[in-house]
């Protein structure tokens, strides 16, 4: 584990990633999150319930899945949750491939307090500062003795799954797992808490992914094409 986590174990049991965020994932993700080409989210999707499936087994058999919130500000700029629109794809996969987990999407759940800035270039600890104390639960007796699956699409130096995490357990919540889309570390860099999919499987879906989004995005004039 990294020092951080040997000298502060984070809040939760474990957390999953399909792959690295990079190359042709990263080009993916951002086709989602920020070009908003919704069509990435139904492949994006697939990758996830890759991802929540490698807790088949282990994470307990009844969880609410709650993906990490926007703030009302950044909602409104964006008009969707990118983390949402992944859990609910996965959602619907492993309801056929794991018939027998019972996972419940539980969006209203967590709630972020304020608008954090952006996380990208920050270092870890001000990462950390950043996200201290920006979530909270809306409804404590709704988790209480409840095992809790926290969904978003990238986990760098995992401060926001800590803040999710640690928000959630002082609400009562029984456990908290984390699934991400992608991860910025590598495997090694970070342990046995975070495992990875295979990483010519991850090439090649973010390929598919990243076909589909340029493909929808040839519908678009030149002006609103989306560059990777």
């Amino acid at each position: 584990m990294c020092r951080a986590c040997r000298l502060a174990p984070p809040k939760f049991e474990r957390a999953v990633s399909f792959g690295l965020y990079q190359g042709r994932m990263k080009e993916a993700i951002h086709a989602l999150k920020y070009d908003r080409l919704h069509p990435a989210a139904h492949k994006l999707g697939r990758m996830m319930a890759e991802a929540i499936a490698q807790l088949a087994g282990e994470a307990p058999a009844e969880m609410l899945v709650v993906p990490v919130p926007l703030h009302r500000s950044k909602y409104a700029e964006r008009g969707f949750n990118q983390a949402r629109s992944l859990a609910e794809q996965a959602l619907g996969l492993l309801s056929k491939s794991h018939p027998q987990w019972k996972l419940t999407l539980a969006s209203s759940t967590l709630m972020r307090l304020r608008a954090t800035e952006s996380q990208a270039g920050l270092t870890p600890r001000m990462r950390r500062m950043n996200v201290r104390g920006a979530f909270s639960v809306s409804d404590r007796s709704a988790v209480k003795l409840k095992h809790v699956l926290v969904i978003d699409d990238i986990l760098t130096t995992g401060a926001t799954a800590r803040a999710a995490a640690k928000a959630l357990i002082e609400a009562g919540a029984a456990s908290v797992w984390v699934a991400t889309q992608a991860r910025a570390r590598r495997a090694n860099e970070f342990g046995s808490h975070v495992s990875f999919q295979d990483a010519d499987g991850v090439e090649e879906l973010a390929g598919d992914v990243t076909a589909a989004v340029l493909q929808e995005g040839s519908r678009y004039s030149s002006h609103d094409q989306p560059s990777f």
